[in-house]
């Protein structure tokens, strides 16, 4: 397999993974096989110039949440990769209000590109459990309603960041105080997390994204057969496992 590269987002130019959907069954699932990752990949900036603003924003909140998804990891003592992490993300903040109001600014493209590259080829995984909690939940969205992955994940993100972090609080004030430049609040890191999560969702809403299921016309009596199709191959989670019940309620504070 080769790559010439037009859109920044899936990382796919230099990953091991895929997704299949059969809209038969309403079903979207992944796949990850080393045959799968390309043996070359051509990346010009140049040709993602024409992407929509809308298609580039999805794109941007792609790879952020590839890095996050490795991120929010059970694991201690993963200083490197948190600093790797941080920074990617960090690169995608900084850059995404340019590529979305200057599309031919050359620079502002490369970077995003490259951090889909990166976000997305294994290496800020290493050593540390990954979550994908938000990327499953998503894609029965996908699934369904036939919504933009990305935005799927300006909604998802959010909301399960809101019904998880006290299981790891102070991993999610890190995150927040780092990536997104929160105050850290020592005698109640609480307070950080709900900070941070607010700035993360204006951000995607900056982007010009959703961040509620409503908005994306989700009816919610299909909650709960969602939530069994994400959960399909086992509780998803690693900070904590979520039983089918827990995706309901993340479903239900998205909404």
């Amino acid at each position: 397999i080769g790559v010439i590269l037009t859109i920044a987002a899936a990382g796919s130019e230099t990953s091991k993974n895929t997704v299949i959907t059969n809209e038969d069954g309403l079903i979207k699932r992944g796949a990850a096989f080393e045959c799968n990752r390309p043996v070359f990949a051509i990346m010009n900036p140049e040709l993602t110039y024409t992407l929509p603003p809308y298609q580039t924003a999805c794109g941007v909140v792609d790879i952020m949440a590839h890095v996050m998804e490795r991120y929010f990891s059970a694991e201690r003592n993963v200083e490197l990769t948190d600093r790797l992490c941080e920074g990617v993300l960090k690169t995608c903040i900084s850059n995404a209000q340019t590529v979305m109001n200057e599309p031919e600014n050359y620079n502002a493209r490369a970077e995003i590109m490259f951090a889909g590259s990166l976000a997305h080829n294994g290496y800020l995984g290493l050593g540390r459990t990954e979550e994908w909690v938000s990327h499953r939940m998503g894609h029965e969205i996908t699934a369904f309603y036939g919504a933009t992955h990305g935005e799927t994940l300006s909604v998802m993100f959010p909301a399960w960041m809101k019904y998880i972090y006290k299981h790891d609080t102070a991993l999610f004030a890190k995150f927040f105080n780092r990536v997104f430049d929160v105050e850290y609040d020592f005698f109640e890191p609480e307070n950080t997390v709900l900070r941070g999560i607010a700035k993360l969702e204006s951000f995607y809403t900056s982007l010009g994204l959703k961040v509620r299921l409503r908005d994306l016309n989700v009816d919610e009596n299909q909650f709960s057969e969602m939530a069994k199709k994400a959960n399909a191959r086992g509780k998803l989670g690693n900070i904590v496992k979520l039983d089918d019940d827990d995706l309901v309620r993340i479903y239900e504070i998205a909404y």
